[in-house]
This record gives C-alpha cells, structure tokens and sequence, in this order.
C-alpha cells in the first residue's frame, strides 16, 4: 500500500499539488486521471522520488520515504517497477537483454539465474520467441509487453505505468490493460497508472483518482463512475459521446 498525505508541489512560485491525500492500494489497479495541467504526472514523479514534495508525505507500506536514509532510499528502488510511456528499451540490446537489465545493475545474481527469470517473464507476457530480437524488429505491442516484462523481472512490490497504452490500437491497449492487471493480481503489487485512456479506466480502474487543477476532485471506482453525481468527474468523462450513451442505456436499465 501506498499513501499520500496532504501532498505539495510548486514550481515557480506556483502551487501544481494542492493537499493531495489519498490511498493507493495493494493488490489493485490504482489509476490516476485528470486533464492536462491537473498535476497527474506531477504527482506520479513524487511517488517516484523524482519531485520531492515541499508539504506532506509519501510512505511506502508505512515507510516514509522523506524519513528514509540514502541506503534505505536504494532499496525501496529495487521495490518498484516502472513502464515508461514510449516503453525506453534500448535500441541496441535485445529483448533478452533488456528484461534482464534490471538484474544485472541491481543484483549480484549469476547469468544462469538472470536468464531464468528473463525467460520465465517473457513466458508470461507471452513472448516466448522473441529474446533475440532488438526493439525496431517488434510492433509497438510487443514492446510494451517487454517494458512490462522488464518492470516485474525485479519481483517488485510497486509497479508504476506512465500512459501504458500511448501509440497503440485499441484492441491492443486492451490487451495491455488486462496484462498489466492480471500481473498486478497474481504478484499482489500496488499498481499506480497514470492515463487519459477512459477504456482503461472501464477496463481495470478498481481504484481511480481524479485530479483537477491540483486537487483530488473525486475518487472511486469504474462503477462509481456510472452513479456519481460530481460535475468535474461527470464533465471529464462524459464529454465522449460514447461514455453518455453508456450511462443512459445502465440509467433505463435500473429503472
């Protein structure tokens, strides 16, 4: 479990977090959405340490990281997985050799027990043929499947996607979707995605946040999404037409 209490961020004098508290929880898709500027991606590089919040804190199954020593910091790191936007493989390895990176620099684990782990991850986002591939010879799937891979080779305890489904086609993204809650199950992770994908958020938002303008605006569930009667919420997502059809037709069926 994660949880934020009373976080703050300003840059230049401007406050971008505003009192942001809120629980993220084990085992379960923890989505952050909100429209550009609303401060998502902010706070998703203070749960990571890249932004340190000037009020509040962040505390990692009641560790909190602001109290932590530079030795303790380190090994939360091991504890988190990451999948980045645009994947950031590297070119010049092979998929091999980018799930196993994490290993090589944070573990003092022989070759053998790397590429067992490599092959057991790659197994489970079913790529079983594509280890000696470099990331232009796969499709942009594909390369997600290997960022994920390379995120959970580690064993991590917190998984963390930036806009997972960027640049991919909508039955793909929903196969992303459900790999990256599947694997959020079975390894019992605390999973934070931050997305504007609503698919997504129908999908696998178990637990969803929403921010805007720096405030958590509201919080719930996919299907609290379809009761609420909070206008921010109901205004970012129900300007897709497909959304209003939705939560017409679910309204004719209650009565």
């Amino acid at each position: 479990m994660i949880e934020i209490k009373n976080i703050e961020k300003s840059f230049g004098g401007v406050k971008v977090l505003k009192g942001i508290s809120a629980i993220f929880e084990t085992g379960k898709t923890n989505l952050i959405i909100g429209q550009s500027g609303s401060g998502k991606t902010v706070l998703l590089k203070s749960l990571l340490g890249i932004h340190t919040p000037e009020v509040g804190t962040i505390s990692f199954d009641g560790r909190i990281y602001s109290q932590l020593n530079e030795v303790e910091k380190r090994e939360l790191r091991t504890e988190i997985g990451m999948v980045f936007q645009g994947s950031a493989l590297f070119d010049s390895m092979t998929v091999s050799e980018n799930v196993g990176f994490p290993l090589r620099m944070f573990t003092n684990n022989a070759a053998s027990e790397i590429q067992d782990r490599v092959d057991l991850v790659l197994k489970r986002v079913n790529l079983v043929d594509a280890h000696h591939k470099v990331p232009s010879e796969i499709s942009g799937g594909m390369q997600k499947r290997v960022a994920i891979a390379r995120a959970i080779v580690n064993n991590p305890k917190y998984l963390f996607c930036d806009e997972p489904n960027s640049g991919l086609d909508p039955k793909t993204a929903i196969v992303i979707d459900n790999l990256i809650h599947e694997i959020t199950q079975e390894y019992n992770i605390t999973t934070v995605i931050n997305t504007h994908d609503m698919n997504s958020v129908m999908e696998i938002g178990e637990k969803i946040i929403f921010l805007k303008e720096g405030l958590l605006a509201w919080e719930g569930t996919k299907k609290d999404i379809f009761k609420t009667d909070n206008e921010a919420i109901v205004d970012f997502v129900y300007s897709s037409n497909l959304f209003k059809k939705i939560r017409k037709a679910q309204n004719k069926e209650e009565l």
